[in-house]
């Protein structure tokens, strides 16, 4: 397996390089999901790839956060940048971005980021279709789920063994943004996840996890189908790189890895220890942990010390082959990598020495300690050659750096220019359509009938849909769960269904669900999940068949009007913001673990606020505001707007009621509400 570590700066990148690490992620001085890692310029970009590349380790550059449309001419240059250099991969996150370098940077291979959130089957066949040549999985799959992404289709698959657990799925947690401005899909979260959320009979740290580490069972990954063994941790310390991909790389070796390494890996960074994460398909209490004062002494100066160790110097791992002859006067040494590059270092024949015997040559040329190389073979002549120890040493030391700058030397990827030329999208006129979306079909009351659209949960019983549209409810959309987690054949059994008995439109949250509705005939419409932030991503949509699209509740009224393109889109204009997408329910945090529950529960924060917590078929749960949002008295900001959405989550019907009569009458409410993120935005 490709061992691949963080370097959030340079000496990230020494350690995770000496210390054994096949390649390296890294970010840029803008557009990485770690905006507070010390990261890279591009002079030192340039300097880390010649630094990597001569060493046979891999450069992944990270692009992975939401794109603005005036940000997307600035990415674009950056990666244009990377291709002359060239690196060997940029994972991307933003699907305008990607569907833009697919056509500017075809050979450039692109990783589909863990932001993504891509957790099924069809949604990963999607992407590699798509031309992704690496997945990122989502962290929250279990060995079995992989193993059934493995045979759908053969993208690379890149798994998280190491390092933080967030406790939302990548890419779908907007808690940071919305309470305080700085958003995870931009690189600036500021984790309140782990402060203090108290659950009934939890902890009181009910969103907090543990570090992941799967360390010693690389190979069960490896045989579920995984190539990459990622390692979390660019905020990181060197010392902490360096023991993570060493441990990783004796595992990976099949090797026992030493106790007291794992002791130390755990001591330079933990979360009351680790867990083995949602591989093993365990969920629950046991997963939940803080940072104790225990796990913070652990990482005393005795630990960090013997971790330097670990990368104080250059790990031999390029084979090379070594000539020695002599010819014309001359002494050559030839050196040739594995790959066919060639180094050729002449000096002159000593005739006043005798020969310097054959084995002793091949003994001071297999001395290449200090550099990445190592004699694989050496040939010298029977009879020796005629010259002193220090001179054969000399061109020993020209031969290798010869080939270690002629190991720097890629062929870019090509670029095509292309301008990017977005068409505008036309104004409305009118009062502003709504599209009511209720949690259970429990909620529907009398106004919803004057929305343009109505969108019930998949799970619905196809005779209730049945009957509402005998009533002339509708037109009817049927949202699919944000999160597919193994469920994806009963999911696609159930889309045929209500697609035999007409009902064809569906609500998509996120790509699994586009995939499977494209497969299977029916139309896509686009949720808030799905996280376009820019044109290009409308476009993407568009062109993926899509009719419809919402756009994210992190853009501000002027952001959102400035989108150009041609597909319809729509904007939460009222209900509580999903702030997380989880797989391990914060309520099931106690002893009587998960909760099985019919109604919504709530976490109290520190200030007394209650968050709803909202379950999903038991399968996933999202995490809400403590207030919902209200744009309903907006109308002039809102006019670039094709439709408005209408999101019901802990409401009864009476409720629902006058919440869409006071949409309707463009009325302020009565109600505690929020603005969101229209006014103030996000870093």
């Amino acid at each position: 397996m490709e061992i691949l570590a963080p370097a959030g700066g340079p000496e990230a990148l020494r350690a995770a390089v000496f210390a054994g690490a096949d390649a390296v992620y890294l970010g840029g001085p803008a557009f990485g999901a770690r905006a507070n890692a010390k990261n890279f310029s591009r002079e030192e970009l340039a300097q880390a790839v010649e630094f990597c590349h001569s060493r046979g380790v891999r450069v992944h550059v990270t692009v992975n956060i939401l794109l603005k449309d005036q940000e997307l001419e600035e990415a674009l240059d950056f990666v244009r940048f990377l291709c002359r250099l060239p690196v060997d991969a940029v994972l991307v996150q933003d699907v305008g971005l990607f569907s833009l370098l697919r056509e500017r940077a075809p050979q450039l291979p692109l990783h589909a980021s863990t932001q993504m959130s891509l957790h099924t089957p069809q949604g990963v066949k999607l992407l590699w279709e798509l031309g992704a040549s690496r997945v990122v999985l989502a962290r929250e799959l279990s060995l079995e789920e992989i193993r059934e992404i493995r045979q759908a289709c053969p993208v690379e698959l890149e798994s998280f063994v190491h390092g933080a657990l967030c406790m939302s799925v990548s890419g779908q947690c907007y808690f940071s943004a919305l309470l305080g401005g700085r958003s995870g899909n931009r690189g600036s979260c500021a984790q309140p996840c782990r402060l203090p959320f108290a659950a009934p009979g939890g902890t009181g740290h009910d969103l907090s996890l543990k570090d992941l580490s799967f360390v010693k069972e690389l190979g069960q990954l490896e045989q579920a189908g995984v190539c990459s063994a990622k390692i979390e941790g660019r905020m990181k310390r060197p010392e902490y790189v360096a023991a993570a991909v060493s441990a990783c790389r004796r595992a990976a070796q099949g090797e026992a890895v030493p106790p007291q390494l794992l002791e130390d890996l755990q001591a330079v960074f933990s979360r009351s220890g680790f867990t083995k994460g949602y591989l093993t398909g365990e969920r629950g209490a046991s997963m939940f942990g803080v940072r104790r004062k225990e796990d913070v002494t652990g990482a005393t100066e005795k630990v960090f010390s013997s971790l330097r160790g670990l990368y104080r110097g250059e790990l031999a791992r390029v084979p090379l082959s070594l000539t020695l002859t002599q010819e014309k006067g001359e002494i050559l040494l030839q050196a040739r990598d594995q790959e066919g590059r060639e180094a050729v270092a002449r000096g002159p024949v000593s005739e006043e020495r005798a020969p310097l015997p054959r084995q002793r040559c091949i003994q001071q040329l297999e001395k290449t300690g200090g550099t990445p190389f190592y004699a694989a073979a050496v040939e010298a002549p029977e009879a020796g050659v005629p010259c002193g120890v220090s001179a054969l040493n000399a061109l020993r030391r020209e031969a290798l750096e010869q080939l270690l700058a002629l190991r720097q030397e890629r062929e870019p990827y090509p670029w095509r220019e292309k301008s990017l030329g977005f068409a505008p999208h036309p104004r409305r006129e009118g009062p502003l359509p709504l599209r009511a979306q209720f949690r259970q079909v429990e909620q529907l009351c009398p106004q919803a009938k004057a929305c343009r659209e109505i969108v019930l949960p998949l799970e619905t019983e196809l005779s209730r849909l049945e009957e509402l549209g005998r009533q002339g409810w509708g037109p009817l959309l049927l949202d699919i769960p944000r999160a597919l987690f193994g469920t994806e054949n009963r999911t696609a059994q159930k889309i045929e269904q209500c697609i035999a008995a007409g009902f064809d439109q569906f609500l998509c949250g996120n790509l699994g669900a586009v995939a499977l509705v494209r497969a299977l005939g029916g139309t896509a419409h686009g949720s808030f999940s799905l996280n376009v932030t820019n044109t290009a991503s409308l476009d993407f949509l568009q062109d993926l068949g899509l009719a419809s699209g919402e756009v994210s509740f992190e853009l501000t009224a002027r952001e959102t009007a400035r989108l150009g393109g041609t597909l319809p889109r729509g904007l939460m204009v009222y209900g509580r913001q999903a702030l997380m997408l989880v797989r391990n329910c914060p309520l099931a945090n106690s002893p009587k673990g998960c909760l099985h529950c019919r109604k919504p529960g709530c976490l109290t924060d520190r200030k007394r606020k209650k968050f709803p917590v909202v379950c999903r078929d038991g399968e996933s749960a999202e995490v809400l505001n403590s207030v919902p949002l209200w744009l309903g008295d907006l109308e002039k900001e809102l006019l670039s707007l094709d439709f408005g959405v209408a999101r019901f989550t802990v409401e009864n019907s009476v409720e629902c009621g006058r919440v869409l009569d006071a949409l309707f009458r463009g009325e302020t409410p009565d109600f505690d509400y929020t603005r969101g993120l229209f006014h103030r935005g996000v870093e």
